[in-house]
């Protein structure tokens, strides 16, 4: 699985990268076909942050995705983190029921 992290008018740390990668590494348990993962994080007036995640996976045309906006950037990451994994888990249930 291969994650790419952008920032978009914000510099992306060290810190954040490895908080989005350790987020993201869990997605494979929802839906092993996970190809690649893009998270996007973007800074949103003055305050509000927000942060897109777009994941990609074998066999499936169109991509997965959430996103969230937040004040702090790892509630955020959290949020949008949350809401893939209920993706996946639909989706797989939904291959699985088929």
């Amino acid at each position: 699985m291969e994650l790419t992290v952008t920032g978009r008018h914000i510099n992306i740390t060290d810190p954040i990268r490895s908080y989005a990668q350790q987020k993201t590494e869990k997605l494979p348990r929802y839906f092993d076909r996970v190809r690649d993962v893009e998270v996007i994080v973007a800074h949103h007036d003055n305050i509000k942050l927000a942060v897109e995640m777009i994941v990609h996976v074998n066999n499936h045309h169109d991509p997965f995705v959430a996103s969230a906006t937040h004040e702090d950037l790892y509630a955020c990451i959290d949020e949008v983190t949350d809401k893939m994994e209920r993706q996946l888990h639909d989706y797989k249930e939904k291959l699985r029921n088929h």
